[in-house]
């Protein structure tokens, strides 16, 4: 599974490709930011993260596009701004009928350190050490994207195994197994 890890911003834009299946090792197939100048109109900016969205969707064609869920901060601003971005990814995924999913931070944190209140440190240096890198990647919105690919690779297959079973399950007729839903 090749998955493209999106950690949402309008400044820096992190990017990262991960390749790999649950239980095996991992490969980095690429990294990156996508950058905006802040003084530039939101349109415009909006704009800038799509194209370089775009250009990352057409050289890795990933199978899966993984988003960071935006979550509330103290600063409306940079909520709105990730916010926005968050939807760019997920429009231009969309756009190309890729399967889009959102992970928390605390999630893409336990699935990668073991812990869901890792700092960015250590979220980098795990990053690094499951892909065998030599330098951690840079900056932390980069390493950030890389552990969204890994969160999803270890944590939604499994839980996309699940839900097509329970949808298989609830489309034999008679079947009065497995009606709740997997949330």
């Amino acid at each position: 599974m090749r998955v493209l890890g999106v950690d949402p911003g309008l400044t820096r834009c992190g990017v990262g490709v991960v390749e790999g299946t649950p239980g095996r090792p991992l490969r980095m197939a690429g990294v990156g930011v996508v950058r905006t100048p802040a003084d530039a109109e939101i349109g415009q900016r909006l704009l800038l993260v799509e194209q370089g969205l775009e250009r990352w969707l057409d050289e890795h064609r990933p199978d899966l596009v993984a988003v960071e869920r935006v979550f509330a901060q103290h600063n409306v601003r940079t909520v709105m701004g990730t916010a926005q971005a968050s939807a760019v990814a997920m429009l231009c995924a969309t756009r190309r009928g890729i399967p889009v999913t959102l992970h928390t931070p605390s999630e893409v944190k336990a699935a990668v350190t073991g812990s869901g209140r890792a700092d960015k440190a250590q979220v980098t240096a795990m990053v690094q050490r499951l892909l065998r890198l030599d330098e951690p990647p840079k900056p932390a919105d980069a390493a950030d994207a890389l552990a969204l690919a890994i969160c999803h690779i270890w944590r939604g297959g499994a839980t996309n195994r699940l839900e097509a079973a329970v949808r298989a399950a609830r489309s034999v007729p008679g079947s009065t197994r497995l009606k709740g839903t997997i949330r």
